[in-house]
């Protein structure tokens, strides 16, 4: 994942910071509780494809 895309890449509902992953290839936004995923190295910014995160997942 290119570290320059992900400083300006953030959620996209919330527009809130996201963190990445690398071992669950993912992109999280904290405030939603939504993982983004990333498929061949480009992040799916889709609110209908994110995964929601688990009670016990930061």
């Amino acid at each position: 994942m290119d570290h320059r895309l992900l400083e300006i890449l953030v959620c996209p509902v919330c527009k809130g910071p996201l963190d990445y992953r690398k071992p669950a290839a993912e992109l999280v936004c904290k405030g939603c509780k939504l993982g983004y995923p990333i498929k061949d190295d480009i992040p799916v910014m889709l609110e209908d494809e994110a995964r929601k995160l688990g009670p016990d997942e930061n």
